[in-house]
């Protein structure tokens, strides 16, 4: 090779030489340098870079794994738990391990069906690892830690008698006693606790006698925890359906007006009372009194009625209407009535009776 007409020879392993119209050597081409940074390079280099990654992974006293570009990805073990309880949903994956659930997929992953009450099953990594090769293949678990096996179980609880109750109140309330009253239960016979899956119950009623619920009855259930069921039981009950009713202060007296009694609000047992009033009544007052009543007595729907308009004995406007003929007589009420009732009224004159239709306090449509 010609520079600058002097032959220059070719080395090999080397490159080097001067080129025309300059004055600077082409370097050989060399190995980093292994030894102390060059003046001027970087602080973070070689040992110092290494104390410097150390420090960072063990931040916060945490252990931090750390994957390289081309390098193996580590693999985070998976520890397997003894002994685990869950209830009638199912067995599940974060159940049985011992990790975060960050590190397991969003998705909840069901293994199996839960045990029975009282039994229990197990689950060996062999067959755990079959299960998700078959419920989620793209989690290939093969680093198992802990455990050999894990052993699945039921969590449970004891019924007692104040949650029993509570149960069977609800259930009767919402399907038997509605808006009563307040339904209040007691067991005739100490109830004997039993042993019940530890979640969320449900109590149906099986049977229930024809009146529903009184004073004193039996009543047939069981009790459901997912798609479970336990029972059936029956216990002997006693009930009371308390709600707020008006009670006579002092003695009220027939033909009397409801706003002008006096009576007070109070809780009473109603289950063997029919249509006991509350104090919305008090609102209405056409409302009259229809038998007397003794102090402490509860006002029932018996004891009221709507204040008629015409009284027996009274004498009244009657008016025929035949198309354009229009009659009117003075006739005498034969009962008390209410506006719109038909009720028998009687000519004073002719003494004979016809039906009529009270218009107001007044005045009354005889039908002929």
């Amino acid at each position: 090779m010609n520079v600058d007409g002097k032959q220059c020879r070719h080395r090999p392993g080397r490159i080097g030489g001067r080129v025309k119209g300059t004055s600077s050597t082409v370097s050989p081409l060399r190995a980093p340098s292994r030894g102390r940074p060059r003046a001027g390079g970087s602080p973070w280099t070689g040992r110092a870079l290494i104390c410097a990654f150390l420090l960072f992974a063990l931040r916060d006293g945490v252990p931090r794994v750390f994957a390289f570009p081309g390098g193996p990805v580590p693999e985070v073990p998976f520890p397997l738990r003894p002994e685990v309880q869950v209830d009638s949903g199912g067995i599940y994956l974060h159940q049985v391990l011992s990790v975060p659930l960050s590190a397991l997929p969003p998705r909840p992953i069901r293994l199996a069906a839960a045990p029975g009450l009282g039994q229990a099953s197990t689950l060996s990594r062999a067959q755990l690892s079959a299960i998700l090769a078959r419920t989620a293949p793209d989690l290939a678990i093969t680093n198992w830690a802990g455990a050999e096996s894990v052993r699945v179980t039921r969590r449970t609880r004891l019924l007692q008698d104040d949650e029993l109750r509570q149960l069977l109140a609800g259930t009767l309330q919402r399907d038997q006693v509605k808006d009563r009253g307040d339904l209040e239960l007691r067991t005739s016979r100490p109830w004997t606790a039993v042993l019940v899956p530890d979640e969320p119950l449900q109590l149906t009623v099986l049977d229930l006698p024809a009146t529903g619920v009184s004073a004193n009855f039996i009543v047939r259930f069981e009790l459901r925890a997912g798609p479970e069921r336990f029972g059936p039981w029956q216990l002997i009950l006693q009930a009371r359906v308390m709600k707020d009713v008006l009670v006579a202060r002092n003695a009220v007296r027939r033909g009397q007006s409801l706003q002008e009694a006096e009576f007070a609000v109070e809780k009473r047992d109603v289950l063997a009372l029919r249509e006991p009033l509350d104090e919305a009544v008090l609102k209405n007052p056409t409302l009259e009194i229809v038998e007397a009543l003794t102090p402490g007595q509860v006002l029932l729907a018996r004891s009221v009625r709507l204040r008629p308009v015409v009284l027996r004995g009274q004498m009244v406007d009657g008016l025929v209407r035949d198309g354009a003929l229009q009659i009117n007589m003075r006739v005498e009420v034969l009962a008390d009535g209410l506006p719109g009732q038909l009720v028998r009224v009687r000519n004073p004159r002719t003494k004979r009776e016809f039906y009529a239709k009270v218009q107001d306090e007044q005045t009354v449509l005889i039908n002929l």
